[in-house]
Parts: C-alpha cells; structure tokens; sequence
C-alpha cells in the first residue's frame, strides 16, 4: 500500500443532520480519526465508483460465508452492491483496529427478541460498533464506540408510500396523510429511515413490528429514550439516518 487516506469526524451539515466522508475502496492505507464517544463515524461509498476495485480486493479480503453470499446474487448489481459495500466495510474496520482486514472475524451477536445469532453485527472480541446499509448505487457505514444502527433508502414513489404507509407508527402515518402527494415520500424516507436505523441498532431489526415505535417524519427525529437518532445528509434520490445508544 503506497499511500494513505486520512479522515477526521463526520461533520454536521447544520443541525441536525450528519455529512458522511466518502469512503475510497483501494489499496491505499485508511487512516480514520479516532472514534469520539457521543459521536458515530459514518461513511457512504458509490458502488459505480469502487466496483472494479472492490471486485479485484474480494477474494483476498472476503470470508467464505461473504463470498458464498455473493455467489448467490442472481443480477450483477446486487453482487456488486454487496461486494463493493463489504470490501469496503472489511478495509474501514481493519483500519479502525490495525489488523489485516481478511482476518477480521465478522459475526452476528445474539437477538435481543429470540437469543438466536442474527443480531447487531460485530468483530468477535473487538471493543468497536457498526452498521452497514446499502441501497441502489449507495452503501453506508456507521463505526462508533457504543451500539449503533444505520440505514440508508431510495427515496420511493408516491404510489409506493400511499400502499406501505400504514406499516409505520399511526401518528406517522397520520402525518403523511396530511401532506401533499409530492412531499409524501421525502417524509415517508424520513421516518422508515430512522425507524430501521434504531431497529438495528436494537439488534432486533423488522422482527419488531415497525408500527410500535414513533421516530416522526417531520424535519426533527422525534426523542427515544436511551438512544439518539440522527438524519444523515445522502445524495439526490436516498434518505438515511443513524441510531446511537446513549445508555
């Protein structure tokens, strides 16, 4: 590796709302800031930027199970969208704790609903946290000291939020219903965003019927007990939040 990438914290674009740094997958050192406590770092990677790269770096970097994943993808985006967002996750967190990143042994920690081995991903025995979204041409990753959740969405159509809006919390769904149909789906990505970014940082996910908790989908995630929800700034067309622990 010939060079280095250095990274310091993810700014705020105006609160409340998080910019992400933009994450370059090569074979160029990652040289992150140091996590700050209260803070999640976050990165979004463009899969058509990376997706030679990461294509070349996958069998080196990738565990059998994640290549075995991608193997299963029947159209070449979804691969892509997988391996590029993989590749990428496996150099930011080998960066984060000065190990080559094949040898990082990705695991699944236990549900907090079922005690089964698919909740919150981890790094067994490694003191860090993260999340990883991906959606479209856009992944995104979240690394913080305390458990964090992130998601990122393609924004979807009118028609689409006016069919999925009751899966959401009444008082939102309510909300949407009050606005015209050309902001519904901003509002919609607003509020499933930070609904799943705090799912997942529960580590329960969908099993938790997303009707139960209310995030609101206004400009201003609303307050949950324990944990901070933020909007993060996406490109045109995405929405995403993240969700971090407190407690």
């Amino acid at each position: 590796m010939g060079r280095t990438i250095t990274y310091g914290p993810s700014p705020r674009e105006g609160s409340p709302v998080y910019k992400p740094s933009e994450l370059v997958v090569s074979d160029a050192a990652l040289q992150p800031a140091p996590l700050v406590d209260g803070t999640p770092a976050l990165w979004t990677v463009r899969v058509a930027d990376h997706v030679g790269d990461a294509a070349r770096l996958a069998p080196h970097l990738l565990d059998q199970d994640e290549r075995t994943h991608a193997d299963a993808f029947r159209r070449a985006t979804d691969r892509d969208l997988y391996v590029t967002s993989h590749v990428a996750l496996r150099l930011l967190l080998a960066a984060y704790l000065d190990r080559p990143p094949a040898t990082l042994p990705l695991t699944r920690l236990a549900c907090p609903g079922c005690d089964k081995p698919h909740g919150r991903p981890a790094v067994a025995g490694a003191p860090l946290h993260f999340s990883l979204s991906h959606t479209g041409d856009l992944a995104l990753i979240a690394v913080a000291t305390a458990p964090v959740g992130a998601d990122v969405e393609t924004v979807p159509t009118p028609d689409t939020v006016a069919t999925v809006a009751r899966s959401l919390h009444p008082r939102e769904t309510a909300e949407l219903g009050t606005l015209p149909p050309h902001e519904a789906p901003a509002a919609f990505t607003r509020a499933w965003t930070r609904k799943e970014a705090y799912l997942k940082g529960l580590g329960i996910g969908l099993a938790r019927d997303p009707s139960l908790d209310y995030l609101g989908s206004g400009p201003t995630p609303a307050p949950l007990v324990g944990w901070t929800v933020t909007d993060v700034h996406t490109p045109t067309g995405y929405g995403a939040a993240v969700a971090l622990a407190t407690h």
